[in-house]
């Protein structure tokens, strides 16, 4: 996810500060990694630089000083042409749930306990997900995220399950190689 450009689609609502430019990224994409004060004030810094944004003013509200920020229309533009570019499936797909099976057989490991343990971890997590998303109230934005998560996590099972009906396949090739 690019942080510059959410942060440009947060500030296409009307100026804003950092601080409510967070708060606002961590109620719009619940399941995404929170952003850290660092990394928006220093993304602010590049939009501005990058002539993406503008500083719009300060104010302190009975606080510290605060830098209002506003997007520029260089930013909308950013912005729309990034919101509208497709975006191309990876050509590669690093995955590390098959690297370490892989590295269980060269180490002489069971990649049969790894994914039955990486199994249960997945599930556990989908069950936080349905909670979360069945809970009475829930903005569409959460429920939407936990599904995309929840696809997600279901795609990696099939994986596994096809992966360990083929062990015994992968485990010779592994050791023959």
């Amino acid at each position: 996810m690019s942080t510059r450009h959410i942060l440009l689609g947060l500030l296409a609502a009307g100026p804003s500060h950092g601080y409510d430019l967070k708060r606002r990224h961590d109620e719009r994409f619940p399941q995404a990694r929170p952003l850290a004060y660092g990394q928006v004030y220093t993304t602010l810094q590049r939009l501005v630089r990058d002539g993406l944004a503008e500083v719009d003013g300060t104010d302190a509200d009975g606080g510290p000083e605060r830098t209002l920020y506003h997007s520029t229309e260089a930013g909308a533009q950013e912005l729309t042409r990034w919101a509208a570019a497709i975006a191309p499936p990876a050509p590669f797909v690093t995955n590390e749930i098959f690297a370490k099976v892989v590295v269980s057989i060269l180490a002489g490991g069971d990649p049969a306990v790894y994914l039955g343990a990486q199994r249960a971890a997945h599930m556990e997590r989908m069950r936080e997900l349905t909670v979360l998303k069945t809970t009475p109230n829930t903005d569409l934005a959460t429920v939407l995220s936990a599904d995309y998560a929840l696809n997600h996590l279901d795609a990696d099972l099939r994986w596994m399950n096809t992966t360990a009906a083929r062990l015994t396949t992968l485990t010779a090739e592994v050791d023959a190689a």
